[in-house]
């Protein structure tokens, strides 16, 4: 590089220089490299200009009028060395680290819209928006750790179904950010949260409470005091262990009569076809059809159909004496009379249409029961037998 003229450099000379309508350079004498442009328009801009490993580089640092020229100096001396190093001598500046807050509408946009069902895309938005980001939204990504996780666990202790719903979703969060590449792979803070232990909320219908709901619901019926439709809807709840929204959108287009079954469109885990048993049918037969309406649980208003059945499983239950009784415990009812029935496990699963073998787990305990009382009853019976010969004492 030819040399240079240079010149000490300062904020009185700088501002003090003219444009004669072309570009001129005007080196600094105590950093070599340093210097300022005067531009044809007038404009006066720091530069540095230095050889490094790949030659010559020239770099704009910023207008001439924003900062004092001591601190361009100490700018200019380190964009040098970044120069002769063969780096870039101007870099981006870092992007800012993801937080909390901006992982969740990505969760909430690329993955629980596309997977799940509006409702549970509800639950997870109010787990976030009630939870997770009040306490840890404005972290960045990289900054959460277990600490935090179990902190945020162990505020919901009061409600353990809550806290453990709540680092499930923030667990699924940190998962997605590994495989997004937003933080390194086995960073999830909630690997070392030992969730709370739930009280089952399962509630299985006796034999005895199976016919009081039958009671109550033929009392209903005879009685004209709730809508028809509601009835039926939870007759079939009963009968085929469907989920409720299951029954409630359920066309009579998708009744196969020849094939025996009908089909929900919109299974948790996608269509599945149910078995149409004579119980069911004779259900379906005593519904009235509406012209121009395709549910079969039809609503008031025309070419609805039923949103909900709170009301009228609270009246039924009651009516019946069956008091904290859920109506998604139909569900869990159908599942311990098949169990009781002799099916398996992996037979419920598929009637209940779950997606994972995790969630028909929760009835393995039934399972063990009816093996228990099947041993006694055979410890029994065959005891029995070798009393009256005097085999046992």
């Amino acid at each position: 590089m030819p040399k240079r003229s240079t010149l000490r450099l300062t904020s009185s000379f700088v501002k003090a220089l003219q444009t004669d309508g072309r570009d001129a350079f005007f080196w600094d004498h105590e950093l070599a490299g340093f210097g300022v442009r005067v531009q044809k328009n007038g404009r006066k801009v720091y530069v540095v200009q230095s050889r490094g490993p790949f030659g010559i580089k020239r770099a704009t640092l910023g207008p001439c009028s924003d900062l004092p020229i001591a601190q361009r100096r100490r700018e200019a001396a380190a964009v040098i060395d970044r120069i002769k190093r063969g780096e870039d001598p101007m870099p981006a500046p870092p992007e800012p680290e993801p937080t909390v807050a901006e992982l969740a509408e990505r969760y909430m946009r690329a993955y629980v819209a596309v997977r799940c069902k509006p409702r549970t895309a509800e639950g997870y938005r109010a787990l976030l928006d009630g939870h997770i980001l009040p306490a840890l939204g404005a972290m960045p990504l990289k900054a959460v750790r277990a600490k935090n996780a179990i902190a945020l666990h162990d505020s919901l202790r009061h409600s353990p179904s809550v806290a453990n719903r709540v680092v499930a979703v923030l667990s699924q969060m940190f998962s997605l950010a590994e495989t997004w590449d937003l933080v390194p792979r086995g960073r999830n803070p909630c690997k070392w949260v030992k969730h709370y232990r739930e009280k089952p909320r399962e509630r299985f219908l006796s034999p005895e409470e199976y016919r009081s709901v039958g009671a109550a619901l033929k009392a209903a019926e005879a009685e004209g005091s709730m809508w028809p439709p509601a009835i039926a809807a939870i007759r079939l709840l009963m009968l085929t262990g469907c989920r409720k929204s299951e029954i409630l959108t359920l066309r009579w287009d998708d009744v196969d009569r020849t094939a025996g079954e009908f089909r929900l469109r919109d299974g948790k885990r996608g269509p599945r076809m149910v078995p149409l048993t004579t119980p069911v049918l004779k259900v379906l037969d005593g519904i009235e059809r509406v012209d121009g309406n395709p549910w079969v649980i039809r609503g008031r208003k025309s070419g609805a159909h039923i949103t909900g059945l709170r009301d009228c499983w609270e009246r039924i239950r009651n009516r019946a004496g069956l008091r904290g009784v859920r109506i998604h415990d139909l569900r869990h009812s159908h599942a311990s009379e098949a169990l009781a029935l002799g099916e398996s496990l992996s037979m419920i699963g598929r009637l209940l249409g779950h997606s994972t073998v995790a969630s028909t787990a929760r009835y393995a305990h039934l399972v063990q029961d009816a093996e228990k009382a099947a041993a006694a009853r055979t410890g029994d019976s065959i005891g029995a037998h070798l009393a009256r010969n005097g085999g046992v004492a």
